[in-house]
């Protein structure tokens, strides 16, 4: 421990911390993994000149040798983008058209959520997937042949499927293989993807059994609904498995992880979560101050569903601020204290964050509309996906009729206290104070409430300031020579 703690500059600098870091992949292996040349056809038939390749965090060591290879095969500039905007499953369009790329590659894990701004190709990662293993797991966990049963997966095994469906589909008569699916005629189509013919909602109703949400697609027999159906699910424990259990939450899961090449049922633990997001609510409904993060950039119609929040709240009389930070942590959101609660606008799979290490909660726009559309109710159904709330999707509920809304009252089952919905009639007027006199209605007449802009003027510190002319010139001082565990002048520090 004295070491940790030494005085010496010199042996904090030369400390070695151990990281593990993945090795890069063998120059024979890069053709398989990364399929360089179809991506060289991708480009060469395209006449693309600027390519913007998307690597995540973990295939970055590959990058450059990628990079190379592609190259060396055509006659295209390559940009290597890196530490993505938002989420690395997402394709990071707006770091692409900072170097005006013509196309996007994008590589690893993917949401397959749809962006429409350039042309794009996926390249999923080949990891290993043991069938052997994979299949013994799943006649352990279904030993009724009889079962109906949806197979779902990690993009990154995709590549095996074809297989695990020869081996299993003559055992089990009913069992349903997904397929994936992307929208949009820019998007380039190669192995194991295809491209969506037609938009459809992620439920049975109309008696259309084609399921097509989370650029998955399978299709159900006639008669039965998802509930009928068991889903079993092929890849780690993470944000997708998350994301698909939230929204089809009436079915039963099992997984088989190809790391740890072990099967299992998967836990309630969903139901606990379904309450954790209940009581979000329950705090969106309490919040005065809502703060609307943007969490994508790229996602098909997500400025769409910023309109369509800031009128929703503005209607149930709360005030939203719009944010843009890219990547999000507590520090990050710790800055706005005035804002009660955030809800984040990004893909499925990013938008459900675990909020309970954040001062203020996180919710998504499905739970920001539940505490906000009176017409909206909390059930069974979850949705992940905020382009189903837009008018036309299948989970659209519009707002209520503004002449008709009368002032309701309720209690807060988190304080107990009374709050009032839909206070904010009319576009508030700002008063000199920083308060705001608003119209409420013919009963009640005027409400006094305070926007986070004079909650800021409040505070004692607010950020950066230049303070322009105000701040006496001084002759620049020697400044402190070290680092900051122990700077010289110091002296020895208390071991």
């Amino acid at each position: 421990m004295a070491d940790a703690f030494s005085s010496s500059s010199e042996t904090v600098i030369q400390r070695v911390i151990g990281v593990t870091v993945k090795t890069s992949t063998p120059l024979e292996k890069l053709e398989v993994l990364y399929q360089i040349k179809k991506t060289c056809s991708f480009i060469s038939e395209r006449h693309f000149k600027k390519v913007a390749l998307q690597f995540p965090d973990d295939l970055l060591v590959d990058s450059v040798a990628v990079a190379e290879e592609i190259e060396r095969n055509c006659d295209a500039k390559l940009f290597i983008l890196g530490d993505t905007s938002y989420g690395s499953c997402c394709v990071d369009e707006v770091a692409a058209e900072h170097v005006g790329a013509d196309c996007i590659i994008h590589y690893g894990s993917a949401c397959l959520s749809p962006s429409k701004r350039l042309p794009l190709m996926y390249v999923f990662e080949r990891k290993p997937l043991d069938l052997e293993k994979c299949t013994s797991a799943f006649r352990e966990l279904y030993p009724d042949t009889q079962s109906h049963i949806i197979i779902l997966y990690d993009v990154n095994y995709a590549h095996a499927i074809n297989d695990l469906q020869t081996i299993l589909s003559p055992e089990y008569p009913h069992l349903v293989m997904s397929e994936l699916v992307v929208e949009g005629e820019q998007c380039h189509i190669h192995g194991w993807i295809k491209r969506r013919k037609e938009e459809a909602c992620p439920s049975d109703r109309d008696n259309n059994q084609d399921i097509c949400q989370f650029g998955r697609q399978f299709t159900l027999k006639s008669g039965l609904s998802i509930t009928d159906y068991s889903m079993f699910y092929i890849g780690q424990e993470g944000a997708t498995l998350r994301n698909f259990m939230m929204t089809w939450n009436r079915s039963s899961f099992c997984s088989f992880d190809p790391v740890s090449m072990l099967g299992r049922t998967e836990s309630v633990s969903i139901n606990r979560a379904l309450m954790k997001r209940y009581y979000a609510i329950e705090r969106a409904k309490d919040a005065n101050v809502v703060g609307i993060l943007v969490g994508t950039l790229g996602v098909a119609d997500y400025l769409a569903v910023i309109q369509q929040l800031k009128e929703t709240i503005r209607r149930a009389g709360k005030r939203s601020y719009m944010f843009a930070m890219g990547k999000l942590n507590v520090p990050k959101l710790a800055n706005f204290l005035e804002i009660d609660i955030f809800v984040l606008i990004a893909c499925p799979e990013n938008s459900l964050l675990d909020s309970g290490e954040f001062y203020k909660p996180v919710v998504t726009p499905f739970e920001m509309e539940v505490a906000c559309n009176k017409k909206r109710e909390w059930s069974e159904e979850y949705v992940t996906d905020f382009r189903h709330l837009l008018p036309g999707g299948c989970s659209y509920v519009p707002l209520p009729d503004q002449e008709d809304e009368d002032e309701d009252t309720d209690v807060s089952l988190i304080t107990g206290a009374l709050r009032s919905h839909n206070l904010l009639i009319s576009e508030p007027v700002e008063s000199s104070c920083g308060s705001s006199v608003v119209l409420r209605n013919q009963t009640l007449t005027v409400a006094n409430t305070n926007s986070a802009a004079s909650f800021l003027a409040e505070r004692s510190w607010r950020g950066l300031e230049q303070k322009l002319g105000e701040t006496p010139v001084v002759k620049a001082g020697k400044g402190r020579k070290g680092i900051a565990i122990a700077y010289e002048e110091e002296g020895t520090a208390s071991q």
